[in-house]
């Protein structure tokens, strides 16, 4: 599945203090490389996201999860100010801004980002000269670079899940097909296309079985959905895709699981990021220990034990005593 994680959703009442954190966030993740600190704004983020009443204060907002008094005091500014200073010089600072910019390349991380503009390549327009300095990967990026930066309606998501799951079932009619994120969760628009797929034949304590995953693969090749790949392993793909010749390039990445991870699998790539990490701190009270593969029980020693047998979403939240959500309730 993708690397980069989704940003949380930034309408509501608190819009404004989410944008400037979010800013704060990529600023930390690709100049600094301070992952700590991005997490951080991140969750700050989502919590005012999602939080359905106006936040007056940085103390009113300190009641949320991940807004210490630092956050606090960064709202108050932006309150009694309409900016912040902080966020005024990143914005002042070219090197910087470049760094940034040059992040939302796919493939393009922060220490090639850096080394690119310590290059003197500062924007879209320098990558597009020096085509040279990239990779594969990069290239790829930055040919589709404006239409990623564009968001995927629902309507269009429906239309690709159909044509997708559709063409898994030509190929195989065994085949299970998911897309999570955001979608799933009912959001009005997507970032990307996340995909998890299996097989009843694939278990994992089987070996490997890239075939299901390049079988797929071809068959959307064919129907011309998608039209590059960025790569593909043995049960990962990341690529790109589109509807027609009608609607932009997309993003699309597709993960094989074994059909005994699977639901895990869906339960934690569905995210959201916050309610991941509620699920997580619950399985802990109650015993256990949960990641996108399995659950397991820790033993008296603090050991995980064997992975418990799980045929769907419900036996996960059965085995911590955590009420059932649907995919829609879970933005917080």
């Amino acid at each position: 599945m993708t690397t980069k994680r989704k940003a949380p959703g930034t309408e509501g009442p608190n819009s404004e203090y989410c944008e400037f954190l979010l800013e704060l966030a990529d600023y930390e993740k690709n100049v600094n490389r301070n992952i700590h600190k991005y997490n951080a704004y991140r969750t700050a983020a989502s919590s005012l996201a999602q939080h359905p009443v106006k936040i007056q204060s940085g103390k009113d907002a300190q009641s949320l999860k991940g807004v210490g008094k630092k956050i606090a005091d960064k709202i108050d500014e932006f309150l009694s100010t309409g900016k912040l200073q902080k966020l005024e010089n990143i914005r002042n600072d070219d090197t910087s801004q470049a760094i940034t910019l040059l992040t939302k390349v796919t493939g393009i991380g922060p220490a090639t980002a850096q080394k690119l503009v310590k290059d003197g390549l500062m924007t879209i327009e320098d990558l597009r000269k020096n085509e040279d300095k990239l990779n594969h990967h990069q290239k790829i990026g930055l040919k589709h670079f404006e239409d990623f930066e564009k968001k995927i309606p629902r309507e269009e998501m429906a239309e690709l899940e159909k044509k997708i799951i559709d063409a898994c079932k030509e190929v195989d009619e065994k085949y299970l097909v998911t897309i999570c994120g955001s979608y799933r969760r009912g959001a009005a628009a997507s970032g990307d296309i996340d995909i998890l797929l299996t097989h009843p034949s694939y278990s994992s304590k089987d070996k490997k079985q890239p075939q299901l995953l390049k079988q797929v693969i071809s068959k959307l090749e064919d129907i011309k959905l998608i039209t590059d790949t960025l790569s593909l392993g043995d049960a990962k793909y990341m690529g790109v895709c589109r509807l027609d010749k009608d609607h932009p390039f997309r993003r699309i990445d597709i993960g094989l699981f074994p059909n005994d991870q699977y639901y895990c699998a869906i339960l934690y790539f569905t995210g959201s990021d916050l309610f991941n990490q509620k699920m997580r701190a619950k399985a802990v009270e109650e015993g256990f220990t949960i990641n996108e593969y399995c659950i397991r029980p820790i033993g008296s020693r603090g050991t995980p034990g064997e992975p418990l047998p799980v045929t769907s979403e419900k036996d996960v939240f059965e085995y911590i005593d955590f009420p059932y959500k649907e995919p829609h309730e879970r933005n917080n």
